[in-house]
C-alpha cells in the first residue's frame, strides 16, 4: 500500500526522488521519507503530505546521485515522524524503505535487542535494516548479507535499500509486493508503480516474488532470493504517455478519469476484437465458473455474472478473493474456470486465489489493466482493459472498462455456444459499439449532478437500489460515495429493501434507484413507491419516464438493453460522488484511510 522509488544516475536524486513520490502519493500519503548518499546518508523524513513537507523539510536540497524515498501508508506504527521511512541500523550505514508487512517482526526485534541493536521506531520495516547489520558482521560482502537477512523474513515486502560503503548500486527485493525497474540511459530507477518515473523512460523490467535487483546507473541484474543464481528477464515497453498520467487541467485525477471514460471504453472494444474471441474458444466448455475479486473489480464481477448467465448460460459464483483461498479450496479444480479480476494485477489477496486456484488445476483468465503485473504472469488467459494509467484512489474508467470487456466476452461465448438467439446479439454488438458515444451523452450531466450535489451535501444516509445487474450498479454507487466523500451509503437488491433496510428510510434520507428498462422494471417502480410511502428522497435512473412520475429527482438516460446498462449508469453516481465529496472538502483523489493498490492481506 506503500510507494517507493529509487534512482541511481548523473541527475540530482533528491529531485528525481521528490517528483516520482508525488506520482506515487495515491499509493499512501501518511508520511514521506527520502535518503540519498554522498559520502554518507543523509534523510529527511516526516508525516503529513509531499506538498507540505517538500519546503519544511527541504526535501530537494538534498546532494547524491543515488537514493531512495517513500511515502507511506500506516500499517505498524501510528503515522508520525519517527515511523516514517526511511529507517536505518545503528551504524547509519543502512538505509531501508519498505511496502508490506513482516510477520515475524517481533521475533526478530526481541532477537535483535538480545544482540545489542537499539531501535527507534514501532515499525516493522526497522528490523531489516538491524537484520543486515547484524549478517554483516559475519559477511565480507553486503549482498550476501543481505540474501542472508532476507532469508529470515516472513510475510510480503517490497524494498528499497542503500548502503553507505556500495556507491555504486541501490538494491530492490520483492515479495508479494509490487516492484518494477526502469531501464534508462546512463541511469536506473525502481518503484512500485510505472508512473512514478515514467517522464523519464517507459523500458521496465517486472521483479516477480522472491527475486531482487541490483542496480548500477548503467546496468543491472536480478537474482533467484533463495539461490542466488542470475535471472533472465525481459525488458516492456510500456505504451503509457507523461500526458496519460497527468491531470491536464483538471482539479482532480479522479475528475480526469471519469472524463476519460468514453475514450477508455472505445480503447477496451478496440484492443480486444481478436483477444476475446480467442479466450471464448479456450473458455467455453467450462461449466464451473469462479469469479473472484475485491472492491470495485469484485463490483465488476457481479455485472460478469449477470453477462454469463443471460448470454452464456453458465453457473458463476462470484466470490470475494479474500475469502475464496479459504472457503473453496476443496471445491475448485482442474474442471474450474477462475476468472480474477485486479485493475493493478497486484492486488494481494486476488493474487492469493489466482495461486490457490493455479494449484489445484483451474484455469485462470484474468482481466487487468496493467501490462506485466504479477497477475498477467501467473494466469493461462489475459484480458487487457486498456484504460492507461489510473491515479484516483477511487476507480472509473478501470470499472466500466472490466465491465466493458466481460460483456463483450459474454457475447462472444453466446455466439460459440448458441446459447441466445442471434438478432438479440447483433441488437449487443451494435449498442456495445455506441457505448463511448453513451458514456459521452451521460458525462453531459454534469452541471445538473453538480447542483443535485449542493442540495445533498448535508445529508448523513443514502441507499441505492436496482434489481438484476443493476445490483452492481448500486453496489459500486454506494462504493464511491463512501469512499470519498464519507457518508454512509449501502447498495442493495431493491428485493431487499423490504427485508430490514426499510426501516432506515425517512422522510429526506436519499434513495438512489437504478432503474433501466427490463424484465423487473415494474417491480423497481414497486420498490419506489415503498420509499415514497416512507417520504423517502428518490433520485431515479432510468430511459422510461414513468420513473419521473415517482421521482423527485429524475435522470434520464439512454436507451440501452439492461444487461449493457452498468457501463453507462455508473458515471453520474461516480459524478455525484465526487461533486459530494468536493463540497464537503475532502480530496477525492485521496480518501482518508485508503491507498489505490492493496498489496497486503
Amino acid at each position: 500500500m506503500c510507494g517507493i522509488i529509487g534512482y541511481i544516475g548523473e541527475r540530482d536524486a533528491a529531485e528525481v526522488l521528490v517528483d516520482g513520490l508525488k506520482r506515487l502519493e495515491y499509493r499512501g500519503y501518511d508520511s514521506v521519507g527520502i535518503v540519498t548518499e554522498e559520502g554518507r546518508l543523509f534523510i529527511k523524513k516526516g508525516a503529513g503530505k509531499i506538498n507540505d513537507l517538500k519546503e519544511k523539510l527541504g526535501l530537494t536540497n538534498l546532494p547524491g546521485r543515488r537514493g531512495i524515498g517513500h511515502t507511506r501508508w500506516a500499517t505498524h506504527g501510528i503515522p508520525n515522524d519517527i515511523n516514517a521511512h526511511p529507517h536505518t541500523d545503528c551504524t547509519g550505514k543502512i538505509a531501508i524503505v519498505h511496502n508490506g508487512i513482516i510477520e515475524n517482526y517481533i521475533e526478530l526485534r526481541e532477537k535483535l535487542e538480545g544482540s545489542g541493536h537499539e531501535f527507534k521506531s514501532d515499525t516493522d520495516t526497522e528490523v531489516i535494516a538491524h537484520l543486515i547489520e547484524e549478517e554483516l558482521k559475519s559477511s565480507k560482502l553486503f549482498e550476501d548479507a543481505l540474501r542472508r537477512a532476507l532469508l529470515q523474513l516472513k510475510g510480503s515486502f517490497a524494498l528499497g535499500i542503500i548502503y553507505t560503503d556500495d556507491k555504486g548500486h541501490l538494491y530492490f527485493v520483492r515479495n508479494e509486493s509490487p516492484l518494477v525497474l526502469g531501464i534508462g540511459n546512463g541511469e536506473m530507477f525502481a518503484a512500485s508503480d510505472i508512473p512514478a518515473f515514467l517522464p523519464y523512460t517507459n523500458k521496465v523490467v517486472f521483479l516477480d516474488d522472491g527475486e531482487y535487483a541490483v542496480v548500477g546507473k548503467d546496468s543491472f541484474y536480478v537474482k533467484d532470493l533463495k539461490t542466488g543464481n542470475i535471472k533472465d528477464k525481459k525488458i516492456h515497453e510500456i505504451n503509457w504517455t507523461l500526458e496519460m498520467a497527468e491531470k491536464q487541467g483538471y482539479a482532480h485525477f479522479m475528475l480526469k478519469e471519469i472524463h476519460e471514460q468514453a475514450k477508455a471504453v472505445k480503447d477496451a472494444i478496440y484492443g480486444n476484437l481478436e483477444t476475446i474471441d480467442k479466450v471464448a474458444e479456450e473458455i467455453a466448455n467450462y461449466e464451473k465458473v469462479f469469479v473472484v475479486a475485491m472492491g470495485t473489480s469484485y463490483h465488476a464481477g457481479i455485472g460478469a455474472k449477470y453477462f454469463l448467465q443471460r448470454l452464456a448460460n453458465k453457473v458463476v459464483l462470484v466470490e470475494e478473493a479474500s475469502e475464496f483461498r479459504y472457503e473453496f479450496e476443496d471445491i475448485v479444480d482442474g474442471n474450474s474456470l477462475v476468472i480474477a479480476i485486479t485493475q493493478s494485477g497486484e492486488t494481494a489477496d486476488t493474487l492469493a486465489a489466482i495461486k490457490l486456484a493455479k494449484r489445484k488445476g483451474a484455469k485462470v483468465l484474468s482481466v487487468v489493466n496493467v501490462v506485466g503485473s504479477m497477475a498477467t504472469r501467473l494466469s493461462d488467459l489475459v484480458i487487457y482493459t486498456y484504460a492507461g494509467p489510473e491515479i484516483g484512489v477511487a476507480a472509473t474508467k478501470t470499472y466500466v472498462t472490466q465491465l466493458t470487456v466481460l460483456a463483450m466476452l459474454a457475447i462472444a461465448l453466446a455466439k460459440r455456444l448458441g446459447t441466445v438467439d442471434g438478432k438479440y446479439i447483433k441488437l449487443l454488438e451494435g449498442q456495445l459499439q455506441d457505448l463511448p458515444k453513451y458514456v459521452e451523452a451521460v458525462l453531459g450531466y454534469e452541471n445538473k449532478i453538480k447542483a443535485l450535489a449542493e442540495e445533498l451535501v448535508n445529508k448523513r444516509d443514502f441507499f441505492y437500489i436496482g434489481r438484476g445487474v443493476s445490483v452492481a450498479t448500486a453496489l459500486e454507487g454506494a462504493l464511491k460515495l463512501k469512499e470519498i466523500s464519507y457518508i454512509h451509503a449501502e447498495g442493495l437488491s431493491a428485493g431487499e429493501l423490504k427485508h430490514g433496510p426499510l426501516a432506515l428510510v425517512e422522510e429526506g434520507v436519499p434513495v438512489v434507484a437504478i432503474a433501466p428498462t427490463g424484465k423487473t422494471f415494474d417491480k423497481m417502480v414497486s420498490n419506489i413507491q415503498e420509499v415514497n410511502a416512507r417520504k423517502g428522497l428518490v433520485i431515479s435512473l432510468g430511459d422510461n419516464e414513468e420513473l419521473e412520475k415517482v421521482s423527485q429527482v429524475f435522470l434520464k438516460m439512454p436507451r440501452i438493453d439492461e444487461l449493457l446498462s452498468p457501463v453507462v449508469y455508473i458515471v453520474p453516481l461516480q459524478l455525484l460522488a465526487y461533486h459530494l465529496a468536493v463540497l464537503r472538502g475532502n480530496d477525492p483523489d485521496k480518501p482518508r484511510n485508503l491507498a489505490k493498490s492493496v498489496t497486503v492481506e
